[in-house]
This record gives structure tokens, sequence and C-alpha cells, in this order.
């Protein structure tokens, strides 16, 4: 989803970032869906214990089932038209924790920017949302190495008119910008010169395809797939070229993965044991590419690398 900042992800009370294969239709679908499974996930789940390294590996494996946190973001994790849990995060995370010897997961829906909080309240065991993996995110929450990596990209009107391909072009042209609750995009346009507060905050990539569509937006960002996935079924509206969004004045890729409670590096580093493995023999492409993501995609960052900033 396209990720929020830190910052962002405490305090918004909205959204974030893909999948293919999937029509507009299907997007709203999801997120109404979304909504009716909300009041029912979110009870909450024990407290962490204070040994080293946590204790909630060994308690999912008795309970057989770990609670996903998810965000209503195609691909990333959302709710089918049959109400059936997907998306390229939940399904990942059946194929690991199955192999860590838990059996069932569960989703909580919740908005973007309530992931992180909602992970540190107790209210569900993982953030399963395509999470990007950023420095202001790693003071707060664990992460596991990356599961992919991802461009940016834009929703703009059809024959993009006023020429934008990148955040120096809406600086430059003056464009509208929007784009989601908490996502990485804020500080991105931010970084190339847009003043934060003239910014068009909107739920989510549906959202930011109707400001688009209505002409109360030039421009929405998200993350390329996602973008690509919206503008589908458009009429109005298009896709810009994926491109690398400048951080410190040098083009910068995102990386996206599960978060963890800070004190879970037991069940962290052991969903890295088996992210691992699936990297090498290819199955975590297999289990990704449905939802639209491709070889150029896969990545080998780490964690490390991208906590640095």
């Amino acid at each position: 989803m396209a990720p929020p900042l830190g910052n962002a992800d405490a305090n918004a009370t909205g959204n974030d970032r893909h999948p293919p294969g999937t029509t507009r239709r299907s997007l709203l679908a999801g997120v109404a869906a979304l909504g009716a499974l909300g009041a029912s996930g979110c009870s909450r789940v024990a407290t962490a214990s204070s040994t080293d390294g946590g204790d909630l590996l060994d308690r999912l494996k008795a309970q057989g089932v770990v609670r996903l946190g998810i965000a209503g973001e195609i691909p990333f994790g959302y709710i089918d038209r049959d109400g059936r849990l997907t998306g390229e995060a939940p399904e990942l995370a059946r194929a690991v924790f199955e192999r860590l010897g838990v059996r069932r997961v569960q989703p909580v829906p919740t908005e973007f920017g309530s992931l992180i909080p909602g992970l540190n309240s107790q209210q569900f065991d993982v953030v399963s949302a395509g999470m990007y993996i950023n420095a202001e995110r790693c003071q707060q929450v664990i992460f596991a190495d990356p599961d992919y990596q991802m461009l940016d990209a834009f929703v703009v009107r059809k024959g993009n008119p006023k020429g934008l391909h990148d955040y120096k072009d809406v600086v430059a042209k003056k464009a509208r910008f929007a784009t989601g609750t908490g996502y990485a995009e804020i500080q991105y346009a931010v970084e190339a010169g847009y003043k934060e507060s003239d910014i068009l905050i909107v739920p989510d990539q549906v959202a930011g395809l109707n400001a688009v569509e209505a002409g109360r937006a030039d421009v929405f960002a998200g993350t390329a797939l996602t973008i690509r996935e919206v503008v589908k079924k458009s009429a109005k509206a298009e896709s810009t070229k994926p491109f690398a969004p400048l951080v410190k004045g040098k083009p910068h890729v995102d990386g996206g993965g599960f978060a963890f409670r800070s004190s879970e590096t037991r069940l962290r580093d052991a969903f890295n044991g088996e992210l691992r493995k699936m990297k090498r023999s290819g199955e975590l492409f297999r289990v990704l590419r449905p939802f639209g993501f491709t070889r150029a995609e896969m990545t080998d960052m780490t964690a490390k690398e991208l906590c640095r900033g």
C-alpha cells in the first residue's frame, strides 16, 4: 500500500498501497466488505511476554491462528467480493505461518494510518499490508525483510495534459496534488518542494482516482502497481510510467514487508527464515505473481538497509 510515514501512521485516521486482476468494482467491493468485518475483527490479543525475544510465536502455534492487520488496499491486503481475505501479504502470511505451525490467519481490518498503533496496542499480531519499511516506522516496530520492491506512479487525466511525470513536475507546474492518508508519497512531494498543507489527503486509491476524474486534483500519487490497477476501467484517467522518487537528492526504491511489535524478535526472525527459503526456491514470486507483481519487483534488500533510510 503506498505505505505511510512513521508520524503519519501514528496520527492519521485514513489509509494506504497494490494488486492485479482486479477492477475498480472489485476494489470498491473489497472496501465495503472490509467495513462489514471491522467490528468483529478488532478484539485484543494477549499482552506480549517480557521473555527475551517474546513468546508470541509459541502462543500462535498453541492457538492455531494469527491475526493480521490489513488496510483494504488492493493488491496488498483486502477482502474480496466473496468476503475472503486475500492480497499479496495475506497469501504470503498463509504460506509462511503454515510453515511455522500456525494453521489459520484471521483478518483485522483497519485504516492504513491505524496499522502501527493497532499493532502496538495489541489489536492484532502482525501488520500484513505490504507496508513500506522506512526509518520512521523502524523506530516504532520491527520489520521482516521486504518481500517486494516498488516504484511510484501517478493517476492523471487522460493524455496527461499537465505533463506530470514526477514530483518535481508537480511542484514546477503548480499541480493540485493528492495522495492517501499516511502515504510515503506525502514526504516525497514535500521533499520536492510541495507545501504539505496544500496536499489533498484522501482515504485510498479509489478516492484518489475519483478526485482526479472529478477535477478536484490534477494528480494522485501511489505505488506503481496500485495506480495501474485502479485506472484500468477509467475512461477519464490513466497511469504515468513508474519512477523512483528522490530522497536526499538520490533515486529511492521502496520495499514493503511485515511489521511486528518490537518485543517479538523471535517471531520476526522465524518469519524471516521462511521468507528467505521462499525467495531462494522461487515460491515467493509464485505467491505474489497473481497480484500483478513482476520479477522486477522481487528484491534482495534487507529491512536493516531500509531502516537506515
